[in-house]
C-alpha cells in the first residue's frame, strides 16, 4: 500500500474515533444517529455542485450502498437497546474486515499478501477483544444481542464492498461519497418522520453543535476510506479503518482518564500489530 493511502487512511479512522467521542451526547440513539445523519447531507448537498457527475455503471452500486447503510444503522440501533455499547461496537466493527477480506478475494479477485492477511486478522481479533474487557462486571451479550451485532457486521461488509466498487466504477469517489450521503439523509430523515413525527427533528436541534462537528467528522472519514478503496485493496482499507477503535481507547484512556485492563491492553497491541503488518 502507499504511503500517502496508508496515512490517509490513519487520519480518517482518528477521525472516525473523533466523531464517536463528539456524538456521545443526551440523546438517545435513534435521535443521535439522525442528527449525525442530516448533517452529513446538509454537508454533501451543499458539496455536491463542485463536483462532477457520477458515471453511470455507479448508480445501481450507489442505490444499493444507501439502502446499506440505512439498514446497517436501523440494526445498530436495535443492537445498542440490547446490549452495552462496549461490547456490541467492537463486536459489530470487528467482524466486518474479516468477512471483506474474504469476499474481495474469493469473488473480487483482489490479492493479499500473507502479511497483509495476518494483519487483518490480527486487527479483527484485537477489536473483537475489545468486546470482553470490560472484566466480569458487565452482563453477559444474549443470544438475540449477539445476532443483532453480527447482522450489523454485515451490512458494515456489504456497504464497504458495494461502495469500493461503485466508486472504482463512478470515476470520481467525491462524487459518490456526497451523493451517498445525501441519499442516505433524506430516507433517515423520512424514517423519522414516519416512525417518530416532526418532534424527532425538533429534539434533535439543542445539540446541533456537537451534530456539525460530529456529521463533518465521520463524512470526511468515510471520504478518505472511500478514497482509498480506489487505490489499495478493499479488505486492507477495511481492516486499517475499524482500527479507530485503538484510537478510541487512547482518547479514553489519556483525554477522559478512563482505566484500561489487560485485557484492553492485549487487544490494543494486537490491532497495533495489525496495522503494522498491513504495510507489508
Amino acid at each position: 500500500m502507499d504511503t500517502i493511502v496508508f496515512l490517509a487512511i490513519m487520519v480518517g479512522a482518528l477521525m472516525h474515533a473523533g466523531w464517536n467521542a463528539v456524538i456521545k451526547i443526551g440523546l438517545d440513539r435513534f435521535s443521535a444517529i439522525l442528527l449525525l445523519s442530516l448533517f452529513q447531507g446538509a454537508i454533501s448537498f451543499t458539496l455536491i455542485p463542485f463536483f462532477p457527475a457520477i458515471a453511470g455503471d455507479a448508480w445501481p452500486w450507489l442505490f444499493a450502498s444507501i439502502l446499506l447503510h440505512v439498514g446497517y444503522k436501523f440494526f445498530l440501533i436495535k443492537a445498542y437497546a440490547l446490549g452495552d455499547l462496549s461490547q456490541i461496537y467492537p463486536l459489530a466493527r470487528g467482524t466486518a474486515p474479516l468477512i471483506v477480506s474474504v469476499i474481495s478475494v474469493l469473488y473480487l479477485g483482489e490479492v493479499l499478501s500473507l502479511t497483509n492477511a495476518l494483519g487483518i486478522v490480527s486487527i479483527g481479533l484485537g477489536i473483537m477483544a475489545m468486546a470482553i474487557s470490560k472484566g466480569p462486571d458487565t452482563p453477559p451479550l444474549s443470544r438475540k444481542a449477539l445476532v443483532f451485532a453480527f447482522c450489523t457486521a454485515s451490512f458494515t461488509a456489504a456497504y464497504t464492498l458495494v461502495d469500493g466498487i461503485g466508486a472504482r466504477l463512478s470515476f470520481n469517489a467525491s462524487s459518490f461519497t456526497l451523493w451517498l450521503f445525501a441519499g442516505d439523509s433524506l430516507i433517515m430523515l423520512a424514517s423519522a418522520l414516519v416512525l417518530r413525527g416532526r418532534g424527532a427533528i425538533t429534539k434533535t436541534l439543542p445539540e446541533w453543535k456537537s451534530g456539525l462537528v460530529a456529521g463533518a467528522l465521520s463524512l470526511g472519514s468515510y471520504w478518505i476510506a472511500i478514497w482509498a478503496m480506489t487505490k489499495a485493496p478493499i479488505a486492507l482499507v477495511s481492516g486499517l479503518r475499524e482500527s479507530s477503535v485503538l484510537f478510541a481507547m487512547f482518547i479514553a484512556v489519556f483525554l477522559l482518564k478512563e482505566k484500561a485492563g489487560i485485557v484492553r491492553w492485549l487487544a490494543a497491541f494486537s490491532i497495533g500489530t495489525g496495522i503494522l503488518l498491513t504495510r507489508f
